[in-house]
């Protein structure tokens, strides 16, 4: 193996390539590098953008950084709502076999002309079919109704949930398995799942740990031992709810936080789930909240604003669907 003797520098002090200090400009390029503070150039660093993305573990994909819920999003605007979406720069939409709309998902992406490679798309399944089988044809059909070419995938199919108990999520979670073996889908997971639920998964799982775990988050309900415990197995933590379904939208500690960047208190909930290294999932069918909830990189909350949403958590009784339960199986 060849050892760079200066692979213990940071990437501030390494120095620039030859071709860049042997002409004048150069020159003068490596000058005003290395007279840059170091805490300068750490600002220099790539910032979030509406194309970032997270790497999904033990795989060659990522997820993008912003979703697009169409949770209780009718048939009869679901289409069109998604394409306000697209058009807007979302690149990620999360349906689910329970919201019944997962053609018009599928429909949308062909619609807008962008493609399919391009657009990251999710569903889940909230229950089993009966037999292995069974439930990966139930799976197979979401698939085909999302995406009915020949090679047709999903990006991400998620459990939906851990309620039916442990031998119907050992029987879903192996569909998702061969739905990952036939290529129908790139990446598999789960939703509301704690940490008893998903530690029980390790006795059957050819693919442990799933790639993300979809729960409930905002200031209210930040879920903290879940959280912990999925950054620290490489499991991607996706927020739904992360606008609390405006309810929170006239609580004061936000309200002041928004007039502060004079943005809408629903930007700075997205942000914040943002900043905190979550995937966050907000929903609206309104055209202009579409486009506004996707406006969120022009300004960055600050250390200080940060810590006064951290301290709204309220812990379970915080959630307005539902908290995880971590000690059960």
């Amino acid at each position: 193996m060849v050892v760079n003797p200066q692979s213990h520098l940071s990437s501030h002090h390494q120095p620039l390539p030859a071709q860049y200090q042997t002409t004048e400009q150069g020159r003068a390029s490596a000058e005003a590098y290395y007279n840059t503070p170091p805490s300068t150039a750490a600002d220099m660093s790539p910032k979030l953008s509406l194309s970032s993305t997270v790497p999904l573990a033990n795989s060659k994909y990522s997820i993008p950084r912003l979703g697009f819920g169409i949770y209780q999003s009718p048939t009869d605007v679901c289409v069109k709502s998604c394409l306000t979406a697209l058009r807007a720069g979302y690149r990620h939409i999360d349906s689910a076999q329970f919201y019944r709309n997962e053609s018009e998902m599928g429909e949308a992406v062909r619609q807008s002309g962008i493609p399919r490679s391009e657009v990251f798309l999710t569903t889940k399944i909230l229950s089993a079919g009966g037999s292995p089988e069974k439930t990966y044809q139930k799976c197979l059909d979401s698939v085909k109704a999302i995406d009915p070419s020949e090679d047709g995938y999903v990006d991400l199919f998620l459990i939906h949930s851990p309620s039916p108990g442990s031998a119907k999520r050992k029987e879903m979670w192996q569909a998702l398995e061969k739905l990952v073996e036939e290529k129908k889908a790139r990446s598999i997971g789960v939703s509301n799942f704690g940490i008893g639920h998903i530690n029980e998964m390790k006795e059957y799982a050819k693919i442990w740990p799933p790639q993300v775990n979809q729960i409930e988050l905002h200031p209210w309900n930040q879920q903290r031992e879940i959280v912990e415990y999925c950054r620290n197995n490489n499991i991607v933590i996706e927020a739904y709810c992360p606008l609390v379904r405006n309810n929170k939208a006239y609580e004061e500690n936000l309200v002041a936080i928004a007039k502060k960047y004079d943005k809408p208190t629903g930007q700075v909930l997205i942000r914040y789930c943002l900043q905190k290294d979550w995937v966050p999932l907000p929903k609206s069918d309104t055209p202009s909240r579409i486009e506004a909830n996707a406006d969120l990189y022009g300004f960055e909350l600050d250390d200080e604003d940060m810590s006064t949403l951290d301290g709204l958590d309220q812990g379970p009784r915080g959630a307005i669907v539902q908290a995880v339960k971590n000690d059960s199986v």
